[in-house]
């Protein structure tokens, strides 16, 4: 028998949640999980399975939400989901090896369950249904389960399959793949294919998988989407070579830290200085706390979209490629010293940024990341001033983990335009609940 993978997903799991914490039913209760402190423009974090049966999307903005609904508005409690996914990760661990389960993300996983049914003596279809209803059962929490010969098909059984099935089960394998899924439209509902790709695709007259998996100039192919085009290729007749296995043993060549946010209202350029300074220091912070250093950062801008750039920008690309200024600045070695990137940033900031625009949102990525002493000393740094910097960040660690990270602040932090005490209280972007 050839491999067999479970992919679970937690139904509208955010706003299933908070069904369950106010004793009511996720699949009847109209609720959305959404910040009221913010705009009706905010996008919904979740919205419960009855309202996307009335026809609401499930990223919808909150003025998009008809008027004439009622429905309960939850604030966001980001430690609560992380608590409930933990437990629900416990169960998983009930059935499998933590080698056979891949986390994809905090309301969905993979599993190779292979091994596993001669154990237990049952089919794929019933383990998951086993687990699935001991989620329901245990946590409140209803889920949707795809399972597949490879890890794509377990997904597409999931996405497309089980999420329009009235038992919540889908089942693919390489031939119902091809008599269900080629003509099926449209292309962003297969994993992996974005709007983007979806538009070259569309250029070249692909419309369908059947499509792309007969496309007889492959070439043509490779010359549109370089490497990716064999992963498209795969996909389109439902190959997935790499297993969780595969997962688990890669070790990327290179690694990064990014800090990002989107700002709550356009700044100007003066105003997104003094984040982009806050968001420095929290990373010399993270970097400090993991033992690690950058040797470059690279600094993205995006604005405020004004008349020019709204008739410039092509809807088939993401947001943040639309409109956005960017650069990188390299440091004499690899370092987390405050001292040294905060100048750094700055300086890049002032000389990339558009000093007549308004921010919308800002990225920092620290490239190189490796770990501490790796890297050769520079003979012009001074050592006594460096470990003192390092004796003042370890302290700042110290008492931001012994009482919160909002328990020091500098001045900075304390200006009106200042985002780091609201975003001390996030978990992912979002508010933690705590």
């Amino acid at each position: 028998m050839g491999k067999q993978y479970l992919c679970i997903d937690l139904k509208s799991f955010y706003a299933s949640v908070e069904c369950v914490e106010r004793g009511l039913d996720p699949m009847t209760t109209d609720l959305v999980v959404a910040d009221p402190e913010r705009t009706e423009k905010t996008i919904c974090l979740a919205v419960s399975p009855s309202l996307k049966a009335r026809g609401v999307s499930g990223r919808a903005r909150v003025f998009e939400i008809p008027k004439s609904f009622t429905y309960i508005m939850a604030p966001p409690r980001m430690a609560k989901y992380v608590e409930y996914s933990a437990s629900i990760y416990a169960i998983y661990l009930q059935y499998f090896s933590k080698d056979d389960i891949h986390v994809y993300s905090i309301d969905e996983a993979f599993m190779d369950v292979t091994n596993y049914l001669p154990l237990y003596g049952c089919t794929a279809r019933e383990l998951g249904e086993r687990i699935r209803s001991q989620i329901l059962d245990e946590i409140g929490i209803p889920a949707t389960c795809g399972i597949g010969p490879n890890l794509y098909l377990a997904k597409l059984a999931l996405d497309i399959t089980a999420k329009h099935s009235p038992d919540f089960f889908g089942e693919l394998d390489e031939q119902s793949f091809k008599d269900t899924l080629w003509d099926h439209k449209p292309l962003t509902d297969f994993w992996r294919i974005g709007h983007g790709t979806e538009r070259r695709l569309h250029e070249l007259g692909i419309h369908t998988m059947g499509e792309l998996a007969l496309f007889p100039d492959q070439e043509k192919l490779y010359d549109v989407f370089g490497v990716d085009a064999e992963i498209l290729i795969d996909h389109a007749w439902g190959i997935e070579p790499v297993t969780i296995a595969d997962i688990k043993a890669y070790q990327p060549q290179s690694h990064s830290i990014t800090n990002a946010q989107v700002l709550g209202c356009p700044y100007p350029f003066d105003d997104a200085l003094i984040v982009v300074k806050e968001m420095a220091d929290a990373s010399c912070l993270d970097m400090v706390s993991k033992r690690v250093c950058a040797d470059s950062v690279t600094l993205a801008v995006n604005y405020e979209r004004d008349e020019e750039s709204a008739r410039a920008f092509d809807p088939a690309r993401p947001r943040w490629w639309s409109d956005a200024d960017r650069g990188t600045a390299r440091f004499p070695e690899a370092t987390n010293s405050r001292d040294v990137i905060l100048p750094a940033i700055v300086d890049l900031f002032g000389r990339i940024a558009d000093h007549n625009r308004r921010v919308h949102n800002l990225m920092i990525n620290f490239n190189g990341i490796a770990p501490e002493g790796e890297g050769q000393l520079s003979l012009f740094v001074d050592s006594e001033h460096t470990t003192e910097e390092r004796a003042r960040q370890e302290a700042i660690l110290d008492i931001k983990k012994k009482f919160g990270k909002n328990s020091l602040l500098k001045g900075i932090d304390l200006m009106p335009q200042a985002t780091q005490q609201d975003r001390n209280r996030q978990i992912g972007g979002h508010k933690s609940g705590e």
